[in-house]
C-alpha cells in the first residue's frame, strides 16, 4: 500500500515505520504524503488505541531530504508544505496515544515528528537536533508548536536559534524526551510501554488527551500556516543557498554573505 513507510496493526496497537533506511529515513515528498495519509487513516480507526512510530535501520530520521532542496525543479513546494501541515495536524489530533521509539538520529523535520508524539523514548546513543538554522531555514512540521509545548517560548527560541545537537540524556534533562534506554532497545521499550498503556483505562487517557489537545488545534493551524509562508520565503534567501553549499562542501557556512 505504501512505498516508503510501513503500517502494521496488531489488535489495538499499530506500528508506523519510516522506511527509507538507505537514506537514514530522510523525508522526501512521497514519504511526507504517505505519512499524512497513514495518520489520517488512523484517525478514523477506532479499533487502534496506541501507535508506535519508529524508523527502519540505524536512524529515526535525518530530517528533510537534502536532495529535494537541491533539485526542487518540477516539485510544487506548496504541495510539499501542505502535506507537512496535514501530517502534523493529523499527528496532534490522533485519537490514540502515540509513542516515538527513537534510535540513531532525529534531526530537523524528523525531530519535529518525534516531538509531536505523546511519549518519547530515545536510545542513549541518539543525536537530536532542531537544526534548520544551519541551512538558513525555520522549523517546519509544527516544530515551533511542538517545541513550545515542551519547553515554553523562551527555551524553544533559544534551541531553534542555536540548532544545538543534543544527546539523549541532555534531551531528557531538558524535557524533550521522556525516557532514555540502552542502544538497540527503543522499539522494545516502546512496545512494553504500549502494552502497559493498553492495560490501563486507556479510553480515559485518550479522553484527557483530546481535552488538552483540542484547545490548541486553532493555534497549531496558525503556526503551520506561518511556517509554510516563512519556509517558502527563507528558501529564496542567500542565507539558505549558502547553508546548502556549506553542507555539501562540508565546511562552516558564511552567513555574512546574506546580509
Amino acid at each position: 500500500m505504501y512505498q516508503k513507510i510501513g503500517l502494521e496493526k496488531n489488535g489495538r496497537l499499530a506500528y508506523l515505520t519510516l522506511n527509507r533506511p538507505d537514506h537514514m529515513n530522510a523525508l522526501d515528498q512521497v514519504m511526507m504524503k504517505e505519512l499524512a495519509e497513514a495518520l489520517e487513516s488512523l484517525k478514523n480507526d477506532m479499533t487502534i488505541q496506541v501507535v508506535v512510530i519508529s524508523g527502519a535501520g540505524r536512524a529515526f530520521s535525518a530530517g528533510g531530504d537534502i536532495q529535494v532542496m537541491l533539485n526542487s525543479e518540477g516539485i510544487d513546494m506548496g504541495d510539499v508544505m501542505n502535506d507537512l501541515s496535514r501530517l502534523a495536524k493529523a499527528l496532534y489530533t490522533l485519537p490514540q496515544i502515540t509513542i516515538a521509539a527513537v534510535s540513531g538520529a532525529a534531526a530537523g523535520l524528523g525531530f519535529s515528528l518525534v516531538l509531536g508524539c505523546d511519549r518519547i523514548i530515545a536510545e542513549e546513543s541518539c543525536k537530536l537536533a532542531m537544526n534548520f538554522i544551519g541551512i538558513g531555514l525555520v522549523p517546519d512540521g509544527a516544530g515551533h508548536f511542538f517545541l513550545k509545548e515542551r519547553l515554553g517560548v523562551t527555551k524553544a527560541k533559544h534551541l531553534i536559534w542555536s540548532g544545538e545537537l543534543l544527546d539523549a540524556q541532555t534531551a531528557l534533562e531538558k524535557g524533550l524526551v521522556d525516557e532514555v534506554v540502552s542502544a538497540g532497545q527503543a522499539r522494545k521499550a516502546a512496545d512494553k510501554t504500549a502494552h502497559q498503556f493498553l492495560a490501563m483505562p486507556i479510553r480515559a487517557m485518550i479522553a484527557s488527551k483530546n481535552i488538552l489537545h483540542s484547545q490548541k488545534v486553532d493555534e497549531l493551524q496558525r503556526v503551520l500556516e506561518m511556517e509554510s509562508e516563512k519556509q517558502m520565503e527563507m528558501r529564496q534567501t542567500e542565507e539558505h543557498q549558502e547553508g546548502i553549499r556549506a553542507f555539501l562542501e562540508k565546511r562552516q557556512p558564511n552567513f555574512s554573505k546574506g546580509k
